[in-house]
């Protein structure tokens, strides 16, 4: 079986695509220099009170930025359509775009859906108003769902911790020497330094930052805005207290605390099994604290919601830190914790660590944030409306002032999300936490790193998936920034 290359019956698109990346980079530098040195455009004004800019130089370099970007964007497009039509022989980029269907058709619903109701949709459908929030919503969506469809096993080509015979650092395209039935005849992005397929390693690592990331920095906000309200509310010695244990949280250098908190040694001691029992109490409380300051004068209404409500988060609460029905269980003693029938998941100790840590680094920030943003917010005059028609501390706190902070909290939301991405992809980089045999992304990049000045495609794969990742996460913060101010 002959090895694929790159673009195989496309390769007619590659001048193409060549010659419109050039002419995109050529109008960048052009647009970058006339910024500089030539004058700003004429701003008319029309007989009907419309306002027109007019073209010179600068409209004409506009033009041509616009033009060559949508060529470049056209013809990428054009692979994509031509490798899912085409599959192999489309060569790997075609056999790549036809894995990745599942992907394509998701996300087009989905773009779809949200465009014909955005109006319906509050901050989200505002988002599709941002070319910068869509284009950034887009590559995180894409990692999403490549996150979910590789753990269904949908787009995956070989089991990632396989390894075949003959292929190791085997470069892209490279056909399986003995092909099996059922087995997929090529290792598309090549195999690594133990002869494991870097495509489907690539694509199950982004489920364990789909997995954790997300999760961890929510946790992080719950502990945060938890103990961030009512310390920026009340003021005082608690103020005093909990943000002098934030600074000492802080004071530490982050790489630093991983190492302390993931280390063998600490975990044998049941530290973190410890963190986890406190840190994943907040999300309980603030869903409690929620819903009675919500429904404090329907107390038919409001107890009965509690009582099921706090009944099936307890139950998550003990499953999530319990392990084979134990919440500690170390050499020198057990902690019992629920029933084994009871239990309704188990959480891999490496997996827990590092979720644990990524919780306790955050949290301190975001209480900071949610601290400054109550300070400020808690002078306005709503909140002095709602004190005097007599509500409670936590429902103004929960009910004025947080609604009323949601843009920024959202904007770090995504941005945090990021911060915790790159934190999962230095852990694993080196080494810390996970399994060593996991695909996540660090431990890939560091696996391929070590023989990168001969093979290159064991360590880009992973490397251009978390920069894009990141990327996304950072463009949708910076249009939700820009539609949240504009309420």
């Amino acid at each position: 079986m002959e090895p694929l290359t790159w673009t195989g019956s496309i390769a007619f698109l590659n001048p193409l695509l060549m010659i419109a990346l050039a002419a995109l980079l050529l109008s960048i530098m052009v647009w970058i220099i006339a910024s500089i040195f030539l004058p700003e455009q004429q701003i008319v004004v029309n007989p009907d009170g419309s306002v027109s800019s007019g073209g010179g130089v600068r409209g004409l370099i506009q033009l041509a930025l616009h033009y060559s970007f949508l060529a470049s964007v056209g013809l990428a497009v054009a692979y994509l359509v031509l490798g899912v039509l085409m599959g192999t022989g489309a060569g790997i980029i075609g056999a790549i775009s036809q894995q990745f269907l599942p992907v394509w058709v998701a996300l087009i619903i989905m773009f779809a859906m949200s465009i014909a109701f955005k109006r319906r949709l509050g901050l989200y459908g505002k988002l599709y108003d941002s070319p910068i929030g869509m284009i950034g919503f887009g590559l995180v969506m894409f990692w999403v769902f490549t996150g979910i469809f590789g753990a269904l096993d949908l787009i995956v080509t070989h089991d990632p911790l396989t390894q075949i015979s003959g292929m190791k650092n085997k470069v892209p395209g490279t056909p399986l020497p003995n092909l099996e039935d059922g087995e997929y005849a090529w290792y598309l992005l090549g195999g690594d330094n133990l002869a494991r397929d870097v495509f489907s390693r690539m694509v199950k690592g982004a489920w364990v930052v789909v997995q954790i990331a997300p999760l961890a920095t929510m946790f992080a906000f719950m502990v945060g805005i938890t103990l961030g309200l009512p310390a920026g509310y009340y003021g005082g010695r608690f103020d005093t207290f909990l943000s002098f244990l934030a600074n000492l949280i802080l004071a530490f250098p982050v790489i630093l605390l991983f190492y302390l908190l993931v280390t063998p040694e600490i975990v044998a001691t049941g530290v973190p099994n410890y963190m986890a029992a406190v840190l994943f109490v907040f999300p309980i409380l603030f869903i409690g604290v929620l819903l009675n300051s919500r429904y404090y004068t329907r107390p038919n209404f409001r107890t009965p919601l509690l009582i099921g409500v706090l009944g099936v988060a307890i139950w998550l609460y003990l499953s999530l830190i319990s392990t084979g029905g134990y919440i500690i269980n170390t050499e020198a003693y057990r902690i019992w914790g629920l029933p084994t029938y009871l239990d309704l998941f188990d959480i891999p100790g490496g997996i827990l660590v590092v979720f644990v840590s990524v919780v306790f680094v955050n949290s301190p920030t975001v209480f900071r944030i949610v601290r400054g943003l109550a300070l400020d917010i808690k002078t306005r005059d709503y909140v002095a409306a709602a004190q005097t028609r007599g509500e409670g501390p936590w429902y103004i706190m929960l009910w004025e002032i947080l609604p009323n902070a949601r843009g920024p909290l959202i904007v770090d939301f995504c941005l945090r999300i990021g911060y915790t991405t790159i934190l999962l992809g230095t852990l694993g980089f080196f080494g810390l936490g996970l399994p060593p045999e996991s695909p996540d992304w660090g431990s890939t990049i560091n696996e391929g790193r070590k023989l990168l000045s001969i093979y290159l495609h064991p360590a880009l794969p992973p490397a251009f998936a978390l920069l894009s990742l990141v990327l996304g996460l950072n463009l949708l913060a910076d249009g939700l920034r820009e539609e949240s101010l504009k309420d």
